[in-house]
């Protein structure tokens, strides 16, 4: 009973000091079916207490006490979160300014202090012990250039003899250039082993601690950049240049950036003298002055060298994209932009009093990297240009698809490339990713945007992968064919392509919606979005078209069943219900037939009764020609069969034949002469062209033998005359004007039968 008071009277007391006035009212369950509402007493006595305690169940007190805390949790939650931009604001302006402030002020004492740390370091050491220590650094750097140039001519028996201007290649230049930048590099290793060695055996540790940094920032850093920088800009060899930039840019980079790491060097190594002389960074700002130096020395370096920078960026690839252009365009910019950000970061850490994290320079990595970012995409640019296989076939197809690969293999290296900047920089600022992907919504946000950058970044991968598999194999299906899907002359019926070509891009569509559907919600999940509303969202749409969109299901359901039956692909001539046209595009509701005169139809597949398809697997073709009746049919035929044998030997028609021209005899008798018919089977979209050679032959053979087609003609008899002699001048007026009107009233005839069939 003790405690249950004492419990009672804390939730009193929460009440009181709590935001809500104390006569608030609280409604509270004592039964399912009637709350009672519970006034809490005022004033509040020991006694009240009492009283309040004898009517409350132990449910009670707890609902009453839980309510009360959530209410205070919540108003100090909602408060915290007021304040805390503006605090937020507040901190990083202050951490901002106070450094500048501070550096300004300590500009004055910056000499004096400086003095300082040199005067420290000769007590510390002695004139005499100074002097000895910069003797024995010099004996020992003399001995490590010995020991590299001795190296150097050991091994110069083994070196390859220099690549001749006229005989560069990529291959031959890597080749080159990394022999020599391993001979470079193993006469570093040289250098520093017999320095390092040298340098233990005349130098006391103490000597050394303040030794090691010279060397190591001012002389052996520096002259590794320049390696490095030899093997990638050769400022002396442009025909092995493995960058796209000029003899100026090249040694003008290479100058500079050797420079810029010596820059870098000598604040580290000031920084860390004054550091071990006594002298703290907050008294001597000399090392924030020179920062602020080598960040302007950056941007004065990008600017001017702005163009040798976009020719690099730009590379040598003929297939540049417009983006390609804006990065190489805009990359100065970029590197100063970088530049004052990493230096406005650099201020506020130090403002913040994190200067810990500053342990190991990780700024000037982290700005390595950046700069190097679009460097990386001009580098991988080029070596799928080198590396990609060559066009598979010829023609537009295969060159948009090998544009398309290529493009393909870019975007992912760009990924590739853009993940591993990404981890780099994680792992210089100490961010243990793991935790930040463990952590939730709320807790740490940084870490949910890394695991939605990172599953967002595979998906893509795999979306790319997938297209580039179904884009290759889409290709070299194209590019097997014979030629054009129709006919030069303007008719259709062209051969169409493989069923693989007309199924490829359907099965790529639908596996690309399904990779960005299944990556997008599972990138929303892990930063934190409810995907559950998402997939009750998707299952109502679905049944609203499954209802009010009948007319789309059957459109795609035909089409499936037309696909699966294998009615038409993409380059076939085909008849749907009188519409005739070549099988241009298909969706996954509608197919679009491109016309031989240049119209459009488009077609949906649920309004398809019958289709006729004109190029499947082989064509026949019946050709007339109408002789006069007093021709030989039997020369006719052993022309027709002549004719055939050679198209068959013709190395232009010879591949479109499936079966030779022949005869196939008098096919009927008019009112003009006799018709002969052949016939021959080829290849579908090829019976055009041998169409037209066919008639041209025919009518050359038949003339060198004496055979012409016939023509139509007018004869009038008149009644009495036997020749034509005997008829008068008066009479052959008449029969002229009397044949004249009888072929044009034929003429007639024949224009409204054709205009009738037309």
């Amino acid at each position: 009973m003790i405690a249950r008071i004492l419990t009672s009277f804390a939730i009193v007391l929460t009440f009181a000091v709590s935001p809500a006035p104390a006569e608030a009212q609280i409604s509270l369950g004592v039964s399912s079916s009637a709350p009672e509402t519970i006034t809490l007493p005022d004033p509040l006595t020991p006694q009240s207490v009492r009283e309040l305690v004898a009517r409350l169940s132990d449910d009670q007190v707890r609902g009453l006490l839980l309510d009360r805390l959530d209410a205070v949790a919540e108003a100090e939650s909602a408060t915290r979160e007021q304040v805390s931009l503006g605090a937020t604001i507040n901190t990083l302006w202050t951490a901002f300014h106070t450094p500048l402030v501070g550096a300004v002020k300590a500009i004055p004492v910056t000499l004096s202090k400086q003095a300082e740390a040199i005067a420290n370091f000769v007590a510390t050491f002695g004139s005499a012990g100074v002097w000895s220590m910069l003797g024995f650094t010099a004996l020992a750097l003399a001995a490590g250039f010995a020991a590299e140039y001795g190296l150097g001519f050991f091994t110069r028996r083994w070196q390859t003899a220099e690549v001749a201007q006229d005989d560069t290649t990529l291959w031959t230049s890597l080749s080159h250039l990394f022999r020599r930048f391993i001979r470079e590099i193993a006469g570093l290793v040289a250098f520093f082993i017999v320095l390092r060695t040298v340098g233990q055996a005349l130098l006391d540790p103490q000597q050394m601690v303040f030794m090691a940094p010279f060397v190591l920032y001012l002389v052996w850093v520096p002259r590794l950049t320049a390696a490095l920088l030899r093997f990638i800009l050769a400022p002396t060899r442009a025909d092995l240049r493995l960058v796209n930039v000029s003899d100026r840019w090249a040694k003008y980079l290479y100058f500079h950036l050797v420079g810029l790491v010596f820059a870098s060097g000598v604040i580290r190594f000031v920084v860390e003298f004054n550091l071990a002389n006594g002298i703290p960074l907050a008294e001597l700002r000399i090392g924030f002055w020179l920062t602020v130096g080598l960040h302007i020395y950056m941007v004065v370096i990008a600017w001017t060298a702005r163009e040798g920078l976009a020719e690099i960026i730009r590379g040598t690839d003929p297939d540049r994209t417009r983006f390609d252009e804006t990065v190489a365009r805009y990359y100065p910019f970029y590197v100063a932009a970088i530049s004052a950000f990493m230096l406005i970061l650099l201020i506020v850490i130090t403002g913040l009093g994190k200067v810990a994290i500053l342990v190991g320079a990780p700024q000037y990595t982290t700005m390595f990297w950046l700069f190097l970012l679009p460097a990386f995409d001009s580098l991988i640019r080029g070596l799928v240009r080198h590396l990609l296989a060559p066009m598979i076939g010829e023609g537009a197809v295969a060159e948009t698809a090998y544009k398309s690969t290529k493009r393909s293999f870019i975007r992912i290296g760009r990924v590739v490339a853009g993940i591993f900047v990404l981890l780099m920089i994680i792992g210089v600022w100490n961010i243990d990713l793991h935790n930040l992907a463990a952590a939730g919504v709320g807790s740490n946000l940084a870490g949910n945007l890394i695991e939605f950058l990172m599953i967002s970044a595979i998906g893509y991968i795999i979306f790319e992968l997938v297209s580039l598999s179904f884009n290759r194999r889409l290709a070299r299906e194209m590019t097997s064919g014979d030629g054009d899907v129709a006919e030069a002359g303007g008719e259709g019926g062209g051969a169409g392509g493989s069923r693989l070509a007309t199924v490829l891009p359907l099965m790529r569509m639908t596996a690309q919606v399904a990779i960005a559907t299944i990556f997008g919600l599972v990138a929303l999940a892990a930063l934190g979005v409810d995907t559950t509303p998402l997939l009750a969202g998707a299952g109502i749409l679905g049944l609203a078209i499954g209802f009010g969109a009948q007319k789309l299901v059957t459109d795609i359901v035909s089409g499936i069943f037309f696909l699966i039956d294998d009615a038409f692909r993409v380059g076939e001539y085909v008849d749907i219900g009188g519409t005739m046209g070549v099988v241009e595009k298909i969706s996954i509701r509608s197919m679009q037939l491109r016309h031989h005169r240049g119209l459009v139809h488009t077609v949906p597949y649920g309004e398809i009764p019958k289709l006729t398809n004109f190029s499947r697997d082989w064509v026949i073709m019946k050709l007339k020609f109408t002789v006069p009746f007093d021709a030989d049919p039997n020369k006719i035929k052993k022309v027709f069969k002549k004719i055939g044998a050679e198209m068959m030997q013709d190395p232009i028609h010879k591949d479109g034949f499936l079966e030779p021209f022949k005869s196939q005899g008098v096919f009927e008798f008019n009112d003009v002469g006799m018709v002969m018919r052949g016939k021959f089977m080829a290849k579908p979209g090829a019976q055009f062209t041998i169409r037209k050679e066919v008639y041209n032959r025919v009518k050359t053979e038949l003339e060198a033998i004496g055979i012409p087609f016939a023509r139509r003609e007018v004869r009038v008899a008149i009644q009495g005359m036997d020749h034509g002699q005997n008829v008068s001048d008066e009479g052959k007026v008449k029969i002229a004007a009397t044949a004249a009107a009888a072929e044009v009233a034929e003429v007639a005839r024949l224009e409204q039968v054709d205009g009738t069939k037309k």
